[in-house]
């Protein structure tokens, strides 16, 4: 309701419309019973619109673990155009998520410019639709194009590092299934450091495409920067956290706010190689046991 319309609620209540809004203000919000009542009414419009998943597909070179399949994912849109900001009503997504599209491009390239083919094949998936309940992941995780008992793991990226050099990682997944050894191994080639999530309020391991593919049994990762900084003089949950608060879903995430790309670049590689090496491993990547996916989604 609108300021003009709510105070009439507040007809013979122990306190005005105006004292319960300073209350908040104040962060010391009333509490009393409303003589009025409203009734509301809503109505919307829906249209139909279709966005694409685009896939394609590096076959495997050995003859037994080939038709197994690695996949890296990102999805491709954002929100569109919406609410003014200082005047800017494009929500660009330039973090979330054309740095994820960015990368997993780059992987594609790295990996199709490679004479040694990886012994399982590698699935290269650009989604739509992860802004509006992870439907193009979702679609493709239950109607894919190999056979889904065939997916061996899936690597999701959801903005990839650009706000600062990291000196450890986070990888969301690692604690429910068997590629914590590949992300340890490479992490221990690079001299990073693996963390624990920092923010597991946050709960985003559920929050990206990678549940779709986790929710048909599919162990899956994403991976991150953690917070700490190559430059000690930098803070970087501070610089995490003001980011989403400010830059989060909204126009200045942009190609204009500050970015590091050596991050990205290291970041990508990190990414690169954990999948290189899941998709070299004679282990098929596999829940922990007794782990709560397992139990869930895992075929049994």
């Amino acid at each position: 309701m609108n300021d003009e319309a709510a105070p009439a609620l507040f007809k013979g209540a122990s306190h005005t419309f105006d004292e319960a809004m300073k209350s908040l203000g104040a962060g010391k919000p009333l509490s009393f019973s409303l003589e009025g009542s409203v009734a509301l009414h809503e109505s919307a419009k829906f249209a139909e619109s279709e966005s694409p998943n685009i896939a394609g597909v590096l076959r495997g070179s050995d003859p037994q673990l080939k038709d197994q399949y690695v996949i890296f994912s990102a999805h491709v849109d954002h929100v569109g155009i919406g609410d003014p900001v200082n005047g800017d009503a494009i929500y660009n997504g330039a973090v979330d998520n054309a740095s994820g599209t960015a990368a997993l491009l780059e992987i594609a390239r790295a990996f199709a410019e490679n004479s040694e083919r990886p012994k399982r094949s590698v699935l290269f998936l650009a989604v739509a639709g992860e802004e509006e309940g992870l439907l193009g992941s979702d679609f493709y995780a239950r109607h894919p194009t190999v056979p889904v008992f065939q997916i061996a793991a899936n690597i999701n990226m959801d903005g990839i590092s650009l706000f600062y050099d990291f000196r450890d990682i986070v990888a969301l997944g690692s604690d429910h299934n068997s590629m914590i050894h590949q992300v340890q191994d490479v992490a221990k080639h690079m001299h990073l450091e693996v963390s624990p999530d920092p923010m597991p309020e946050e709960n985003f391991f559920i929050r990206s495409d990678q549940y779709s593919f986790v929710k048909q049994g599919v162990p899956a990762l994403t991976i991150s920067e953690g917070f700490k900084t190559v430059d000690p003089s930098l803070d970087g949950r501070k610089i995490s956290i003001a980011w989403e608060q400010t830059r989060y879903h909204q126009p200045s995430d942009d190609m204009n706010q500050p970015l590091d790309f050596a991050a990205a670049r290291k970041c990508t590689q990190v990414l690169l190689a954990v999948g290189y090496e899941v998709s070299q491993s004679a282990e098929r990547p596999a829940w922990n046991p007794g782990d709560v996916f397992e139990q869930r989604f895992g075929r049994h």
